[in-house]
């Protein structure tokens, strides 16, 4: 065993997560924290993870589920295309798999949503197999280590750290060697501000002893966040509000929000047109921003008291729920606010 391996599984043992949730238990809880913990911290994760279980407690349960279910139940979390592959694969075990979450690489690995470290990490804690694992915090521990050079995001770089991850995978102790990889880059080997002293691997690091932490893993390139406006409107009727259900891909796919407009159109005659209602007394509140990752969305909510509830919104993917019922439907995070918003008559206080 390297010796990298070996100062890393000691570590592991001595000073490594050894109490969360998901640790040590079947492969549907594996591969749902392994799901929730792309893209999101462990904290963040295991409110979400005990709520989601407490809802669907095994593959069947979620299989069985409608997508808006389970968007509702994941809602808060954020990138909703995981919780949409959760359940399309559930839907495959349940089919093609008898219900059982497969033990076989190639299969775990051919399920929607899994690409190659995840369904390794799943392989090394639900099965015990020996697979090389090369997430974030693991891109970052190796890249510092060994000097790997480039932005681990582009092809050429990402293939040198999994030569690298497979090179340094041990005979023996695969699932303490492979927490330990987690654990080092969560909570040691940090983007900013690492615990260099505190690290088992400094002696061999080759950032630390040259003194290029700050430097390695080379950043991301530098690209212009592109910007797009949106209006929100808030039609009410009494405590009632409409809401429409997005297309299932794209941004927020099949989760319910108020109906959207380009700022450039007119607002009266969108509302007129589309929904018979007449808006003359629409009013816009203050904007806000959300941020994704790839760009930027700046909403404006305009609020419309509306006397009735037009014949024409009902028709499917259109909806009046109120507001209170709304906030448990599988709405994205600037929805919630606004619902809130509305519910603590905050809005036209």
């Amino acid at each position: 065993m390297s010796d990298f391996a070996t100062r890393l599984i000691r570590w592991q043992r001595l000073h490594g997560r050894h109490k969360l949730p998901w640790q040590g238990a079947d492969a549907y809880r594996v591969w749902l924290s392994e799901i929730m913990l792309q893209q999101t911290r462990v904290a963040t994760v295991i409110p979400f993870y005990q709520r989601f279980l407490a809802r669907f407690p095994d593959i069947a349960s979620l299989a069985s589920a409608s997508e808006d279910q389970v968007l509702a139940c994941w809602s808060g979390m954020g990138y909703y295309s995981r919780a949409r592959n959760l359940h399309r694969a559930a839907r495959t075990v349940v089919q093609q798999h008898a219900g059982t979450f497969p033990g076989n690489f190639d299969d775990i690995v051919a399920l929607p949503g899994i690409g190659r470290s995840t369904a390794a990490a799943i392989s090394v804690f639900a099965f015990q197999r020996r697979c090389a694992i090369l997430d974030g915090n693991v891109k970052r521990v190796l890249a510092r280590c060994y000097a790997i050079e480039g932005y681990p995001g582009e092809k050429k770089t990402e293939a040198h750290l999994w030569r690298q991850a497979e090179a340094l995978l041990p005979a023996r102790d695969v699932a303490a060697y492979t927490q330990g990889l987690m654990d080092i880059g969560s909570l040691v080997c940090t983007r900013s501000k690492p615990k260099c002293t505190d690290c088992p691997l400094q002696i061999d690091c080759a950032a630390y002893q040259g003194s290029r932490v700050a430097q390695l893993p080379a950043p991301r390139p530098k690209k212009v966040r592109p910007e797009k406006y949106s209006t929100f409107l808030l039609l009410l009727n009494g405590s009632d509000i409409l809401l429409e259900k997005r297309p299932g891909s794209g941004i927020w796919g099949g989760m319910w929000c108020p109906p959207q407009t380009d700022d450039s159109q007119d607002t009266r005659a969108y509302c007129e047109r589309q929904f018979g209602v007449d808006a003359a007394q629409a009013v816009a509140l203050p904007a806000f921003t959300h941020t994704f990752t790839h760009f930027k969305l700046h909403i404006t909510p305009v609020y419309v008291q509306v006397d009735h509830k037009p014949e024409q919104v009902h028709e499917s993917g259109r909806v009046w729920r109120g507001v209170d019922d709304a906030l448990f439907m599988a709405i994205p995070a600037p929805v919630r606010k606004l619902l809130q918003e509305i519910q603590a008559k905050r809005v036209l206080a």
